[in-house]
């Protein structure tokens, strides 16, 4: 028992001393450029493989646990490049666990799989998908904002156990050579349960998700470019209505006060390869460019149009195009008369949004007339009776559908009801 104890703490003294030291000696190679970002992925994983390699050799079996610590600290660190190590270790795993499994399953016979080929294998594979798995999941996500149905599915379609697969092919054949009863069922059950939850699972994970309504029938996530105070005022509300807002800024300041708002936001460049790869953008129906730089504005509709905005493309009108109505474009936002330098100049002295009931079309465009006339009132969704919010765009300002119920939601200074009528 000491010499257990000893050995399984040279394993916890070298792998955590390996795998934290490493990481921050990592870290400060790549802040400091002095790696060729065309080397940065191989010179990560020769890291890796070198931090394995060494810990293990000093504390055999601390290898593992050098590399996950390592892992962990590089995660939690400010790290320019982080996402494209995220992308090359994804490509690196599904490449790795893709020969594993081949190798694996290399080491069962026929012979094997038909010594569980009866109904005991099937109540302990029904009693997993249906009983063990699902606990598993409930546990560790517990405190978690997943919902109850959200549970559900992941427990559906859950780990597919290259872990067990691994460990049942190492230990199994090693009890096996030892003469340990009943140890000739360990690898063929493990790997009876892996093929089978991957073959059920993946033929059936649509329509469960279907079945359980987190299946994303349509894109409503709006995507707004630019963190600017204002771009965070608007997000804000849209956040306050129930709707899913994401902001996407170069400018870490700007990304900071968004996240203290509580608004989900990430710094992101939008010449970037990476941007539309992002797993946590995938529910965008709408773009908004908020952004300073009409050229930026403008492009962000050119190239994201059709994969983040499904719903309607939004951009500011440039000071060209507001001084020009006559040349509106149809993806301006707002209003023909506010540009981003108006916008800015009229939230700096009244940073709030409003909301003013609407009786008819004809208030909604008495209202319009104002604003154009007002540098500091601008219009930005009409919310409906149901909460649905249209966005209002400078191209065509006209609702036809208003009636009593609807609200015309404004930055800036309030209206002055008295002028009114």
């Amino acid at each position: 028992t000491k010499t257990a104890l000893i050995d399984f703490g040279k394993i916890l003294l070298f792998g955590f001393t390996f795998g934290f030291t490493f990481a921050h000696g990592l870290a400060f190679v790549i802040k400091k450029n002095y790696v060729p970002h065309y080397l940065l992925n191989v010179v990560s994983l020769s890291v890796v493989l070198l931090v394995y390699v060494e810990s293990d050799i000093l504390a055999h079996e601390s290898g593992l646990l050098a590399v996950v610590v390592m892992g962990m600290v590089l995660g939690n660190l400010d790290l320019p490049n982080l996402k494209e190590l995220l992308y090359f270790k994804e490509s690196l795993s599904v490449l790795l666990i893709s020969i594993l499994f081949i190798l694996l399953a290399a080491n069962i016979n026929i012979s094997d799989m038909e010594l569980i080929y009866n109904w005991n294998t099937a109540i302990l594979f029904i009693a997993i998908v249906f009983i063990i798995r699902p606990i598993g999941v409930f546990l560790s996500t517990k405190g978690s904002s997943l919902k109850f149905k959200e549970k559900l599915f992941i427990s559906w379609v859950g780990p597919r156990g290259i872990v067990a697969a691994g460990i049942a092919s190492l230990f199994g054949s090693k009890l096996l050579q030892k003469g340990e009863p009943g140890a000739e069922y360990i690898t063929p059950l493990v790997f009876m349960i892996v093929l089978g939850t991957v073959l059920l699972n993946a033929t059936t994970a649509r329509y469960v998700a279907r079945m359980l309504g987190v299946f994303l029938k349509h894109s409503e996530g709006i995507l707004i470019i630019g963190a600017s105070k204002m771009s965070r005022l608007i997000a804000s509300y849209l956040k306050q209505n129930n709707r899913h807002v994401v902001l996407i800024d170069n400018n870490h300041a700007n990304i900071d006060q968004a996240k203290k708002l509580g608004l989900e936001a990430m710094v992101a460049d939008v010449y970037s390869d990476t941007l539309g790869d992002n797993i946590e953008l995938n529910d965008m129906g709408y773009l908004m460019a908020l952004t300073g730089s009409a050229e930026i504005n403008e492009y962000v509709i050119e190239r994201f149009n059709h994969q983040f905005g499904e719903n309607g493309s939004f951009r500011l009108v440039s000071a060209e195009e507001m001084n020009d109505p006559e040349n509106n474009p149809e993806e301006g936002l707002f209003s023909h008369t506010d540009d981003f330098i108006k916008l800015m100049e009229a939230i700096r002295s009244y940073p709030a949004v409003h909301e003013i009931e609407l009786k008819n079309g004809k208030h909604y465009q008495q209202l319009i007339d104002i604003t154009n006339e007002d540098d500091e009132i601008i219009p930005i969704f009409i919310k409906a009776p149901d909460g649905e919010i249209h966005i209002i765009t400078s191209f065509n300002e006209s609702f036809n559908t208003i009636s009593d119920g609807y609200k015309l939601v404004y930055l800036g200074k309030m209206f002055d009801l008295d002028k009114i009528h």
